[in-house]
């Protein structure tokens, strides 16, 4: 007879955890550092963009389409979409 508690149940139950957390540290790190579920970008072509309606940020609020920006001159254009 024995006085001392049987901790196997203990010490299965902390190596459960410990792998776990092991686990959710590995899946966290590879998540946040690359892009496997990530959806991939459509390229925007050049008549949606010519679409889009611009407004500006001055004191003198104005609207125009994107399409003004390049009639006469040429334009470098950089589409970024917000998530959400």
């Amino acid at each position: 007879m024995s006085f001392l508690p049987d901790f196997g149940f203990f010490t299965m139950g902390m190596w459960s955890v410990g792998l776990g957390a092991i686990g959710a540290a590995v899946t966290g790190i590879v998540l946040a550092n690359t892009d496997l579920f990530l959806s991939k970008p459509e390229k925007a072509t050049l008549e949606f963009l010519e679409e889009i309606v611009l407004k500006t940020l001055g004191s003198e609020q104005r609207t125009f389409k994107a399409g003004e920006l390049w009639k006469k001159n040429g334009a470098v254009i950089m589409a970024v979409r917000r998530p959400g």
